[in-house]
């Protein structure tokens, strides 16, 4: 601030101007491919029970039109990622939205089964590159609210799968499984139609050199928002450091400014311009190791679980259970069906808010953590059979914690990686999350079918409780710090709450 030549990051350019009219419009249409993302996989509910009838098929052969959407997405999950970290953000998400679009659309005219796995793979592929909007999105936002936007953002899933249950109440009786695929691929579609008003990441930008380019589009959004940028020349993150080696440090030194023992500072950029195989090794390096692999094992457990409470809601709550019979009776078990699908989504809202109340007053790791072994004690009852309305209320209890760490490991995950490889990351991340989507079915669920209730549910206990206490091992916290485009130090926390104020 008192320097002889005024200069300005990223981050302290995005603060500068706050959060505003651009930053809305970015929100508006990456919480669009969260609405598609959303539909997509909600449909599955639906579409397999009518396939199943309309075709004869198997129990098996209906189950794998869920695992190869889960498959596609583990693939495109990894694949997305590293695209858009080495050829821009704007570039993978374009490409997403295609793929998307396009298989969503042919699922509908699919003639067999063999076409609409096929088909539906793809769909999967395209639905990997949902990390991506999720990092873009992030990287316009300046860091004193971040994690209460990225909770906003992660509302719209919320709204695509209400929205999607909503949509096959009304479909699916009258004009069947077809219209409701067509009709399901309309908010990708409308990520291509605005695709052009897009802007690139400047953090991106200055990260490739391209500094030029990341000064013209932060004047686009300062324009927009009807603010200016502050003084000076823009810089880099690597800039600043090499000024701040040269200079007395201060109070002011940048939050994620790695250091080791105040001694030697570990100012490597990872992953720039590397091949894929360089992108994972740079995931686990030595300074990255440690949150990759702890990361790995929480998104796991979250999909795992999330999907879980998702199935497990009609499987306990079915009232044909033949293991432990109840008395309600099933008139109409396809509107039934629609109806749990419905009411249950509204489990996500309440999550949601829990997630925006603590994300940056208590922090990511204690907001997450806490909610897992809350989850625990919902589920504990259900080892042995509970009365229909209790298991309701502790599923839809389960359903609220688990939605609230989704939405939280989320917004971490961007925050605890370099700008290098933040996409590669989340995308790894995400596509092994994707694993404990497909495993839950097979596994989980299967244990229900089998009469093994007790057993299913010690599963996901000790899945999530392993997941919480990864959490706790996390090294380091990230709310209210700036985004980093080198790799973070492990021991920022005795100064997390200075640097928060500090933003």
């Amino acid at each position: 601030m008192g320097q002889e030549s005024p200069s300005f990051t990223v981050d302290e350019a995005l603060v500068a101007m706050g959060f505003g009219r651009f930053q809305f419009l970015v929100l508006a249409y990456a919480g669009m491919g969260w609405v598609s993302e959303a539909m997509e996989m909600m449909l599955l509910s639906f579409v397999g029970p009518a396939v199943q009838s309309l075709w004869n098929l198997s129990s098996h052969e209906e189950s794998f039109i869920t695992s190869v959407v889960f498959f596609g997405m583990l693939i495109g999950a990894y694949s997305w990622g590293i695209v858009s970290d080495k050829h821009g953000r704007r570039k993978g998400f374009l490409i997403t939205a295609v793929v998307t679009f396009i298989a969503g659309f042919l699922s509908a005219l699919a003639p067999n089964y063999t076409c609409l796995i096929v088909l539906r793979c793809f769909v999967g592929l395209g639905l990997g590159g949902g990390p991506v909007l999720a990092s873009w999105f992030l990287e316009f936002i300046p860091a004193p609210n971040r994690g209460t936007w990225m909770v906003i953002f992660s509302a719209f899933w919320t709204v695509g799968t209400i929205f999607e249950a909503s949509l096959a109440w009304f479909v699916m009786p009258s004009l069947g499984w077809r219209w409701l695929l067509a009709l399901s691929c309309v908010p990708s579609s409308l990520l291509l139609i605005f695709y052009r008003l897009t802007l690139e990441s400047p953090r991106y930008l200055c990260l490739q050199g391209r500094k030029t380019e990341a000064l013209a589009i932060l004047e686009t959004i300062a324009r927009i928002n009807g603010t200016e940028l502050p003084p000076g020349v823009l810089v880099t993150e690597d800039e600043t450091e090499l000024q701040e080696k040269k200079s007395v440090p201060t109070e002011n030194t940048h939050l994620l400014m790695p250091a080791e023992d105040g001694d030697v500072a570990i100012s490597k950029r990872v992953g720039v311009e590397k091949g894929p195989i360089s992108s994972i090794s740079s995931l686990l390096s030595p300074e990255l190791i440690k949150p990759t692999l702890l990361l790995w094992v929480v998104f796991f457990g979250n999909a795992f679980a999330y999907y879980g409470i998702v199935l497990l809601t009609t499987e306990l709550n079915n009232g044909n259970n033949k293991c432990f019979p109840t008395e309600q009776f099933l008139t109409n078990s396809e509107d039934v069906s629609y109806k749990h699908v419905f009411i249950a989504s509204f489990a996500e809202f309440p999550g949601l808010l829990v997630a925006a109340a603590m994300v940056d007053r208590v922090g990511r790791r204690l907001s997450m953590s806490s909610m897992f072994f809350l989850c625990c004690l919902f589920l504990l009852p259900l080892i042995s059979h509970q009365p229909l309305g209790l298991t309701t209320a502790l599923l839809f209890g389960a359903r609220v914690c688990i939605t609230a760490t989704f939405t939280i490991i989320y917004i971490y995950a961007p925050e605890i990686y370099p700008t290098s490889v933040r996409t590669t990351g989340v995308g790894v991340g995400s596509s092994v999350g994707r694993i404990g989507g497909m495993v839950c079915p097979l596994v989980a669920v299967g244990l229900v079918h089998g009469c093994h209730q007790t057993a299913s549910i010690f599963l996901f206990l000790c899945i999530i409780l392993l997941s919480g206490i990864c959490v706790c091992f996390f090294p380091l916290e990230t709310s209210g710090r700036n985004l980093s485009d080198t790799v973070p130090s492990e021991k920022p926390d005795s100064s997390s709450s200075s640097s928060s104020s500090s933003v």
